[in-house]
């Protein structure tokens, strides 16, 4: 079996969740969503879990979540086939409630190339190229 990545988040609205991560290109699969989530793919073996801030929480023990939108909780980094892949899925981003920005790497475009997109939650995906 080939090995996968969840990366779990939580979500204060499903719908404009599951609708945000729909026009970056993420594909919801229903089998592995209900109520409390929503099981959205990048591609077969990679796999954002957008879960309700009840359903989360079941996971913490004790802990609270972080409010992304003052603390970072994490970030989480997407590969790119190009440049202009990074850009279209940050503009993608802002225009559908998100938002993105540049943090100056000090590396040649050419080598590297990185923009830091915010979900409408405050959650931190860096979509990325790498001219490896």
């Amino acid at each position: 079996m080939d090995k996968m990545v969840f990366v779990n988040l939580p979500v204060t609205d499903m719908q404009r969740s599951i609708k945000f991560y729909e026009a970056l290109g993420f594909i919801k699969n229903p089998e592995f969503s209900d109520k409390n989530g929503s099981g959205m793919m990048w591609g077969k073996n990679i796999w954002v879990m957008l879960l309700t801030h009840d359903f989360y929480k079941q996971f913490l023990k004790g802990q609270t979540i972080a409010d992304t939108k003052k603390t970072n909780n994490s970030m989480t980094a997407f590969s790119m086939e190009s440049i202009a892949a990074v850009k279209e899925f940050a503009q993608k981003a802002k225009e559908n409630g998100g938002d993105f920005y540049h943090v100056e790497l000090g590396m040649p475009e050419d080598q590297m190339y990185e923009l830091e997109v915010k979900d409408p939650d405050g959650n931190i995906l860096s979509a990325a190229w790498m001219s490896v």
